[in-house]
């Protein structure tokens, strides 16, 4: 069967997956973002719901003074004996830890933390044992250590051994570990996460070594190929209910004109099969936009279109906070909308939680749409913002200048702000943004009346991973944020489309 890449578009990293039956269930990096880690669910491999987070209170995910970047790395999901594990690295609020649950839809336990340093820690459940892998250095060199572990309190059972020092390529990390016949398979990401990026395998007999490398190593990368997929790696492995094996990894789309991405690293799957003991990852080492392999279940058309009026009792599984929210600046009203109160906190405070509610933008064009009531005071800020981070972000918004009400379009990057102001001298109590993006700029409009106005454009360049002053690892985001004042949305659409030979068609 036919499927197309990636099958979950926009900032979703480092895929772990894991099957329990015929359903398979799959996880991602979330950074400073809350809530941490998101759980999707599929029958078929290419189809993903998001259907819970593991980290949803304060206590399992502490963010607070989490730099951009920081926080919830490269997560790794297990499935044993009825239980689910994920296990991960909060790298600004704690280290390694574990949580578990029998409801993979409900809340999952406190975290089991394990007193051991490195990242991108992954469980083997093997017989009666469980090991640990993870990076960490000797004598100057990084490393990857294994050990084995107790998976619900986080204690160590043994000390660590070095197993590998990788294949070659730097930054050995994202250690997976599997048993598979009479072989322990390790696989790797080397080459550091841009686009020197790869996937490696070793094994050996006993899960301590050791590894010997497969001989036709690396056996996923794109650094050499003229694709319009980048940057392939941290790969996690599964065997279906029919014996086929699949792979998951990272990879980039960057922007069609330069080497800049900006909607962040995303999920790509190819069938995988094995060849004298060792595994063929898709076209001979190699990923496509459309791939072809024995799914297990049919494929439905798939949409990344959303729209919210804010009429439930809780919000959409896709809104997403930064770092740990003030949940009583956001309140969803019993007639619909939600009221965003704003504090002192802007959209540029380094390493705090304005009053902001995203969701991921899935693909280089989209357009987002997000309509308010609201009377703003002097220098309050409400509105809709492409954001990446607080050093670059843009934001439409509405503002009060004495007696002057205005809408505005701020461009930030790096530490430069540019402001484009229009004076709005009939404005009433509604306004709407729109933002619209394409291969080479974010377009901001507002619209008090029918006709949507022009405010001002900023270069998707100004959004990218490879443009930050400090190394970042995320994806931008449409987000509703009000600064210094009450604002209410009543209503925020967003549609995402895929480009195709200067074309733009719905997904």
């Amino acid at each position: 069967m036919t499927y197309k890449n990636p099958v979950i578009r926009g900032y979703h990293p480092d895929p772990s997956i894991c099957r329990a039956g015929k359903d398979f269930y799959m996880v991602a990096s979330t950074f400073e973002f809350f809530p941490g880690v998101p759980i999707f669910h599929s029958k078929n491999l290419v189809n993903w719901e998001l259907i819970s987070y593991c980290l949803t209170d304060e206590e399992q995910l502490p963010l607070e003074g989490c730099r951009p970047s920081g926080g919830i790395f490269a997560p790794t999901i297990r499935y044993h004996d009825g239980i689910f594990y994920m296990i991960t690295t909060n790298i600004t609020g704690g280290g390694n830890f574990i949580v578990h649950t029998r409801d993979i839809r409900g809340k999952w336990s406190t975290p089991a933390w394990v007193d051991q340093p490195g990242i991108d820690p992954s469980l083997l459940f093997d017989g009666g044992k469980v090991y640990f892998t993870g990076t960490g250095f000797e004598n100057g060199q990084q490393v990857i250590h294994l050990f084995q572990v107790d998976p619900m309190t986080g204690e160590r059972l043994e000390n660590p051994v070095a197993i590998s020092e990788g294949c070659g390529g730097i930054c050995p990390e994202a250690p997976h570990l599997y048993r598979i016949g009479e072989y322990y398979y390790l696989t790797l990401a080397e080459g550091g996460t841009e686009y020197g990026h790869m996937v490696t395998i070793q094994r050996s007999k006993s899960p301590y070594g050791p590894y010997e490398p497969c001989p036709h190593n690396p056996i996923l990368t794109h650094r050499h190929l003229n694709s319009p997929i980048k940057a392939t790696g941290h790969a996690d492995i599964v065997e279906d209910q029919n014996g086929n094996w699949w792979l998951v990894c990272l990879g980039i789309r960057p922007l069609p004109h330069n080497m800049l991405h900006n909607i962040g690293r995303e999920t790509f799957l190819t069938p995988m099969t094995w060849r004298d003991g060792w595994p063929i990852v898709g076209n001979g080492g190699t990923i496509a936009m459309e791939m072809d392999g024995p799914l297990p279940a049919g494929v439905e058309p798939v949409s990344f279109d959303f729209e919210d009026y804010f009429s439930e009792d809780r919000f959409h599984l896709r809104w997403n906070w930064l770092r740990n929210p003030e949940i009583n600046n956001y309140t969803l009203r019993s007639q619909g909308g939600v009221a965003l109160t704003g504090s002192d906190i802007t959209l540029s405070t380094p390493d705090a939680s304005p009053t902001w509610l995203g969701i991921r933008q899935p693909e280089i064009h989209a357009e987002a749409q997000a309509e308010f009531i609201v009377n703003p005071v002097e220098g309050q800020r409400s509105g809709l913002t492409a954001y990446y981070a607080d050093g670059y972000h843009y934001g439409a918004y509405v503002t009060k200048e004495g007696d002057q009400v205005y809408a505005c379009l701020t461009l930030r990057v790096h530490n430069i702000e540019q402001t484009f102001r229009r004076l709005l001298p009939d404005y009433q109590d509604s306004i709407a943004f729109k933002a619209v993006a394409d291969e080479r700029a974010y377009h901001f409009y507002y619209k008090t009346a029918e006709e949507w106005v022009l405010l001002g454009s900023g270069l998707a360049a100004g959004l990218c991973t490879e443009a930050t002053w400090q190394m970042t690892f995320t994806g931008t985001y449409f987000a509703l944020f009000s600064e210094r004042g009450e604002a209410i949305c009543t209503r925020f659409a967003m549609n995402a489309y895929e480009y195709d030979e200067n074309k733009m068609r719905r997904l």
